[in-house]
């Protein structure tokens, strides 16, 4: 286990696509990590993120972010930034 003392939360990110499902990053942090530093850890979201799921994605409290692919290069990146905006402020 990584203990507070290691690890700056606040400077943390876990990033990964959703192999075990959604939901499911917060918890395998916290089995890594001491309950505390989990909860500060930010999680992004690694699968395909776009316009239509972005919405949904984000309302979600263990998503903090995307690690958005090629929808960056489209018109609808806006979207998504919009999403995860709205939805974290």
């Amino acid at each position: 286990m990584v203990s507070h003392e290691t690890l700056d939360a606040k400077r943390s990110a876990s990033c990964g696509a959703p192999g075990g499902g959604l939901g499911t990053g917060a918890r395998r942090v916290s089995e890594t990590v001491s309950p505390d530093v989990a909860s500060k850890i930010r999680i992004q979201y690694g699968g395909s993120a776009n316009a239509a799921n972005a919405p949904d994605l984000s309302a979600m409290p263990d998503i903090d972010g995307f690690l958005v692919g090629g929808a960056s290069l489209k018109p609808e990146f806006a979207e998504i930034v919009a999403a995860i905006s709205k939805a974290k402020a």
